[in-house]
């Protein structure tokens, strides 16, 4: 496959003026593998233990001994009690609202003269913690819920208690109380200092300094767009796109493909909206026509009903920004962000497309070469709907490499043991499973965290593998219980749900993961350690709760360790003969071959960003008129064109789940990760070398956003920064 399944964490919730987003993911990049020891590790050629996924069981770990193992280290180690009927969410939901209620409603009674940080600044904070895991659960349900009608419950209990979260802003009682505080002029150090920091730039961004008619239009807008975002992304989600084709039409898919596709007598169903499916047949199938077929289908799925939503959802941002005293919704995107303003971000996206071109055009020479050494082609020109496929036909012919046969190398059971142990061994962890009390999916696993040396629950996770019907059908890291310091003192420990759609087992074979599986798993369960990993006192600041910009770079570094010869023969190996690993000339003309494309993966994904930013400028009346059209455009002038049907915005869910105007991220973040990443290649011990992985732990995952990510990024790297890395990896020489 030549696919990068890009991933995020998941955070329900239009943001609190910044804070608590609500955050998906999509199929987002499209390159030939993601970014990728002197040290033999001692486990490296053993035996699968017993206790890891795919083995033969062991006793699990229970979770009330790991609750008591917790208490002794001034822990709390709880889990999200999973909702089962619709009537226990409305239930859930309205209880947790009223809870909400009460001790808003004590904040606002405070006494002027006895206003202190713990009873008002503080105790805002734990409210937006306590119903935030509220909103996190129900998200989950939402997403990955077995059963359609517990799905929409989730939906409208989601949507409820979005409305509810932006209108804690707009409490002026509590405001009120907060200010008297705040009026004391109050001494405090540390994140005390941050925490009251970001609550009065919270009140600011929300309107809340604004005059009275102003503030109930900007309330009435928040509460407004986190409808329309809600619905987009069931939409999105929900959008099947089935397909029909005989098997001459599908020429060049696999047999394997074709038993699973099948649906009548030469009749084969392949569904535009299922990642594993819609990625397989586009990357391999030999026919143009059939592949444009897939592309205009997956480009225009959910196009009646989301345009119109895109369109308004793009309307009221501009209309908040212009409220909030900000010249464009970009610019009150970035102001939370590394990036600062909308323009910088701009500028950095143009800077890239600009640098790369050369090498992009270069690229697509190679590409069109490609495309017309085999039959089948409707146009010379390379299309949108060419770009999996020629990327794979130039792995073949000119590297020698067929991504699809080296699935035998990667069995999805051994390639998760094998990532545990390596996390295990950079971040000084231990990874268990556990008997889950309860679940909401039958074959949903969950395992502990603890700290190697001293065996302190550092907090869990749950594992949700295969796609299953009305699944969130990418890949994601959702936030359940964020990390932070209770009222009483004690240390509430995360947790957190991967959900994932890897290729399920079949009959005679075990689950074969491709490479790039291998770079998202790796990619996602970063996440998952950045959440759990967590040590800082306030949730606001906890795990990946970090600016919009930095959150991918820790995960996008350790996509690096899947590209490492030692790291990979560690676990992967011939599922029918272990022994047998990757050869290292193949794993060379991997590199070659992602080098090889590079500059289109990176346009395809700077088409993304500056259709993104631009639509998030002002705009003209003729662009509002035709949004899709301006989003066409963009798209077709920075990398290949595509059908003038589709509507790619209509399914594009990263702009309606909290990365409006912050897609630019992803590059942003991924110049860091490669800077991040030269510090583990310099090391002793590569990739696996435990110093330097302890550093990423204490100075990056431990502080979250409790300090400055400048401060933190410098802090790990021991110097100032630097984009060579970076440029070193687009193949682009640093001047």
């Amino acid at each position: 496959m030549i696919i990068l399944l890009s991933c995020r964490p998941f955070r329900p919730f239009l943001d609190r003026a910044g804070k608590y987003t609500r955050l998906t993911v999509s199929l987002v990049v499209a390159t030939l593998a993601a970014s990728f020891c002197n040290f033999a590790p001692v486990w490296a050629d053993e035996t699968v233990k017993s206790d890891r996924p795919g083995t033969s069981p062991a006793p699990k770990l229970q979770f009330r001994d790991l609750q008591d193992q917790a208490a002794r280290f001034n822990s709390v180690l709880t889990l999200p009690d999973w909702e089962t009927t619709t009537a226990q969410l409305d239930t859930n939901v309205d209880a947790a609202i009223a809870d909400a209620n009460h001790q808003l409603d004590a904040i606002a009674r405070v006494d002027p003269k006895g206003a202190t940080f713990e009873n008002t600044v503080r105790a805002l904070d734990d409210v937006y913690a306590k119903i935030i895991e509220t909103g996190h659960r129900i998200v989950v349900l939402e997403q990955a819920h077995p059963d359609p009608k517990m799905r929409s419950a989730s939906l409208d209990a989601t949507q409820k208690l979005d409305e509810f979260v932006v209108g804690i802003d707009y409490r002026k009682d509590v405001y009120r109380s907060i200010k008297a505080y705040l009026d004391t002029n109050p001494h405090l150090e540390g994140q005390d200092v941050r925490l009251v920091e970001f609550t009065v730039r919270d009140y600011r961004r929300a309107g809340l300094t604004l005059p009275d008619e102003k503030q109930q239009k900007v309330e009435a807008l928040r509460k407004q767009l986190a409808s329309i975002q809600a619905h987009y992304l069931v939409n999105a989600n929900n959008a099947a796109a089935p397909l029909k084709f005989t098997r001459d039409e599908l020429e060049g898919v696999s047999d394997d493909f074709l038993r699973q596709a099948k649906t009548g007598e030469n009749e084969y169903t392949v569904d535009a909206n299922v990642p594993p499916q819609y990625i397989y047949a586009m990357t391999n199938c030999v026919k143009e026509e059939t592949r444009k077929r897939l592309c205009i289908a997956h480009d225009t799925r959910a196009k009646e009903k989301n345009l119109p939503l895109a369109t308004q959802a793009i309307e009221i941002r501009a209309q908040l920004a212009e409220l909030l005293g900000y010249s464009s919704w970009a610019d009150y995107q970035e102001e939370v962000k590394m990036a600062k303003t909308g323009k910088a971000a701009l500028d950095f996206e143009e800077h890239l497309k600009t640098a790369l071109e050369p090498k992009y055009q270069a690229e697509t020479a190679e590409l069109k070469k490609a495309k017309a050494s085999v039959a089948g082609a409707i146009t010379p020109d390379v299309k949108l709907w060419d770009w999996y496929f020629t990327c794979a036909l130039l792995q073949k012919q000119k590297y020698n490499i067929d991504s699809e046969a080296l699935r035998v190398y990667f069995p999805f059971d051994r390639v998760l043991d094998g990532m545990f142990k390596i996390y295990e061994h950079i971040f000084q962890v231990e990874i268990r499973p556990v008997d889950a009390p309860a679940v909401y999916q039958d074959d949903v696993k969950l395992y502990a965290v603890l700290d190697q040396q001293t065996r302190e629950p550092l907090g869990m996770f749950y594992l949700d593998l295969f796609p299953r019907p009305g699944k969130y059908n990418h890949f994601a890291n959702f936030a359940l219980i964020n990390g932070g310091l209770l009222p009483d003192g004690k240390y509430r420990r995360p947790v957190v749900d991967l959900i994932c759609n890897f290729p399920p087992p079949s009959s005679d074979k075990p689950s074969l993961a491709s490479q790039q599986d291998v770079v998202t798993i790796f990619h996602e369960f970063g996440h998952a350690m950045h959440a759990i990993l967590t040590t800082v006192n306030y949730v606001q600041f906890s795990g990946f709760n970090v600016p919009g910009d930095f959150v991918e770079a820790p995960s996008q570094m350790l996509e690096y360790f899947a590209w490492d010869k030692k790291v990979l023969d560690s676990f992967a190996g011939d599922y029918r003969d272990p022994s047998k690993k990757i050869p290292a000339e193949v794993l060379a003309k991997l590199k070659e071959a992602d080098l090889a494309t590079k500059a289109c993966a990176y346009r395809r994904q700077l088409s993304f960003g500056l259709l993104d930013l631009s639509i998030h400028q002002p705009l003209t009346p003729a662009q509002k008129e035709d949004i899709n059209g301006l989003a066409n455009s963009i798209l077709n002038d920075v990398f290949f064109p595509s059908d003038p049907s589709t509507a790619m915005l209509a399914s594009f869910g990263h702009l309606f789940d909290g990365y409006d105007a912050g897609y630019y991220g992803y590059a942003w973040a991924d110049a860091i990760a490669a800077d991040m990443a030269s510090v583990f290649q310099s090391a002793p011990d590569g990739f696996l070398d435990a110093a330097v992985g302890r550093r990423l732990r204490d100075e990056i995952y431990a502080v979250g956003d409790s300090r400055d990510i400048n401060i933190s990024v410098e802090k790990f790297l021991g110097r100032k920064p630097s984009t060579d890395p970076f440029l070193k990896k687009l193949g682009i020489n640093p001047q």
